[in-house]
């Protein structure tokens, strides 16, 4: 083998790695070909779905980086004919969002008048890629005075919302899923015992139809579009939740759901423990701090 040839494969991993500085944090794993799989993977398989799901941890820095890499590359890939859609902010602001993406505001004024997480800084990057693209952001969730309403007076009590506050949610009944979503939501609970009442799991059902009929109302509207829906993990874990509740407004939509865990096993990973979570799991380093 010639000299330039040798040097060729020592600085290929090197150049990668330049590119990704982030690629020995994480592990992509497609779960339907039982092998590691990469970013570009991924985007490739949007070409047969019209949504893709990233389930996160909210304060996991190396979900947050993928999110951000993602979204750039459907942004890439799909100009103009791509849309970001979010858990973190509530469908009553998409006003603002809308304002802030057109600059006709500041970011400042997102922030507060929009009501941004707390962490917001870990979403910056997508919404900066929204706006430097022209693409459109989905204010996707229900506005948390709602889902405490619900918490406390159980979905009934949404009755008595006037039709402009009815309008910020999915219609009414909302559906209340059963089964295996109820089983393990009262899992992650802690028991029955630590439910009280059905009037949280009601909550978190407001929560996930919301988002689901956003998501649907917003596709309807833009034929052949890719939204990146981007939640946190148990939201859309084994296509439940958000993604159910999507389907049942559209169901015809094609879904992907990528689920992303730092994980103590990251080095040497169980895989089976996470094949049935999504099409992709991605397990991140634990040891990186944290964003918040």
């Amino acid at each position: 083998m010639k000299f330039s040839a040798v040097l060729l494969l020592l600085i290929l991993p090197a150049i990668a790695f330049c590119q990704d500085p982030m690629a020995q944090n994480y592990k992509i794993y497609n779960t339907a070909k039982q092998r590691l799989a990469t970013a570009d993977e991924i985007i490739n398989d949007l070409d047969k779905a019209d949504v893709l799901f990233f389930g996160e941890e909210h304060n996991d820095s190396t979900g947050h980086y993928l999110e951000s890499l993602l979204f750039k590359k459907i942004a890439d890939k799909y100009p103009g004919k791509a849309a970001l859609s979010m858990e973190m902010f509530q469908t009553d602001c998409q006003t603002v969002l809308n304002e802030y993406l057109a600059d006709m505001i500041r970011e400042k004024n997102l922030i507060t008048e929009g009501r941004a997480w707390k962490n917001y800084k870990d979403y910056r990057p997508m919404v900066e890629t929204a706006k430097a693209a022209h693409l459109p952001v989905v204010a996707a969730n229900a506005p948390t005075r709602y889902t405490n309403m619900v918490t406390r007076s159980s979905l009934n009590s949404l009755d008595k919302l006037s039709a402009t506050a009815k309008g910020w949610l999915a219609p009414l009944p909302i559906d209340t899923a059963t089964g295996p979503y109820y089983e393990k939501f009262v899992a992650i609970m802690g028991g029955h015992s630590a439910m009280g009442n059905l009037k949280i799991y009601q909550s978190q059902n407001l929560w996930d139809a919301t988002m689901g009929w956003n998501i649907a109302q917003f596709l309807k509207a833009h034929n052949g579009y890719k939204v990146f829906q981007v939640n946190g993990g148990f939201h859309s874990e084994e296509k439940m939740g958000t993604a159910a509740q999507l389907k049942k407004y559209l169901p015809k939509v094609r879904i992907i759901n990528i689920q992303a865990y730092a994980d103590d096993s990251f080095d040497n990973p169980d895989w089976s423990k996470f094949t049935k979570l999504g099409d992709y799991v991605i397990l991140t380093n634990p040891k990186l701090a944290k964003t918040f």
